[in-house]
């Protein structure tokens, strides 16, 4: 295995719908902007509420990818 540096970033996605929706989004967007994405890991899952309902879902997401100098 050759030696490499990542780089991980933190993200927050959300979605009306679910935490797994919310992490995908995240996810997706990054991988739009960034190249070589290795590693996604869920660091924190909350709700926003608002009247005492979920109004929607978020996943704070680690993301990792290669550091390119």
């Amino acid at each position: 295995m050759t030696e490499s540096v990542y780089k991980v970033i933190e993200l927050v996605g959300t979605s009306t719908e679910s935490w797994e929706k919310a992490a995908a989004n995240a996810v997706e967007t990054a991988a739009k902007n960034l190249r070589d994405l290795r590693i996604a890991e869920i660091a924190q899952l909350d709700m926003h509420l608002e009247e005492g309902k979920v109004q929607y879902y978020r996943a704070k997401v680690k993301v990792s990818f290669k550091y390119e100098s």
